[in-house]
């Protein structure tokens, strides 16, 4: 029971932080992280999306375990969204032009 009032408790501490906070201060602290993120290289980008590969891997290979159906959904809830926040964050550091470099890399290679 004393759990539960303590996640209530912190629930309640972060909704009235989030109320505080203006809208502006929302976007410009969004703009600050897409502008830092589109500042790293190339190479971090595609490190990235190679963790995101891996936990997508893990998020399903993981359901061939045998433990609980519960822990498997806990389990692939926390590598599924590793995987989603990764693919978004790669996605940004990497760029329009970064995709045009894979694109072009990969045309050469076949051709």
């Amino acid at each position: 029971m004393r759990g539960c009032f303590y996640n209530s408790f912190l629930c309640c501490i972060f909704v009235g932080v989030l109320e505080n906070v203006e809208k502006e201060d929302k976007k410009s602290l969004w703009a600050r992280v897409k502008s830092w993120l589109a500042g790293l290289s190339f190479r971090t980008g595609v490190v990235v999306l190679g963790v995101c590969v891996l936990c997508y891997v893990i998020s399903f290979v993981q359901m061939l375990l045998p433990i609980s159906v519960g822990a498997k959904g806990v389990l692939w809830f926390v590598f599924f969204g590793l995987a989603k926040t990764a693919q978004y964050s790669g996605l940004l550091i990497i760029g329009k032009a970064g995709i045009e470099r894979i694109k072009n890399w990969r045309k050469n290679k076949k051709g």
